[in-house]
């Protein structure tokens, strides 16, 4: 009578993609299943322990932790805000150091510094739309027609004096920031916040 040889029991498939009866890998289950999971190759493979660490204070850990986020947070600004890439870099780079400290979970930091960057790269790319569109239309009318200049001034007339007269001393005294700050004896700051604001109302004045 021939022996029959025993049966060899199903392979377990463990979440390391390794077999327990045997060293050898294999597939995770993920792809088992039929449904690989996708992951990214371009993102940044950060330690917990450096996040951390870098919440705790350590100045090592957080120069290396703003070193391996840095290019994967200038590439995604470069993407969505390329006119502005890298002031929308340098603002979201601040913000994660700003708000680093009341990430609670260390493991998910690549997805907070995603979302991070994505508004503030969107924030960004908006503002320089409506900066780029509101100059180009301030700049091209006094020179088109008559009408045109009574349009602009009409739009002029209808902002807040404050977002007004910053508005006119850049596009029509052609002066910085920094300028018009000197000028009216207020902070640059102010004067960049001011110009944001009268852009934008500028432009929904004019389109109405």
């Amino acid at each position: 009578m021939a022996a029959v040889s025993p049966v060899k029991p199903a392979p377990t498939i463990c979440r390391s993609g390794f077999t327990r009866q045997a060293s050898l890998w294999c597939p995770p289950a993920e792809k088992v299943a039929g449904n690989p999971r996708k992951v990214p190759a371009n993102l940044p493979g950060v330690d917990p322990e450096i996040v951390a660490a870098a919440q705790q204070g350590d100045a090592l850990a957080l120069d290396r932790l703003i070193d391996e986020l840095a290019p994967y947070v200038r590439r995604l600004c470069a993407r969505i805000a390329p006119a502005a890439a890298d002031d929308a870099a340098q603002e979201a780079l601040l913000e994660i150091f700003r708000g680093l400290p009341s990430l609670r979970a260390p493991e998910a930091i690549i997805t907070w510094v995603r979302s991070v960057t994505v508004r503030t790269a969107t924030r960004l790319a908006h503002r320089h739309d409506v900066e780029i569109a509101t100059e180009e239309t301030l700049a091209g009318h006094p020179t088109a027609s008559p009408e045109g200049l009574v349009d602009i001034d009409d739009a002029l007339a209808r902002l807040p004096l404050s977002q007004r007269v910053v508005l006119i001393l850049r596009t029509r005294e052609g002066l910085s920031e920094q300028e018009i700050a000197t000028t009216l004896g207020i902070p640059a700051g102010t004067v960049k916040s001011r110009l944001h604001r009268a852009r934008a109302a500028f432009r929904e004045v004019w389109d109405s």
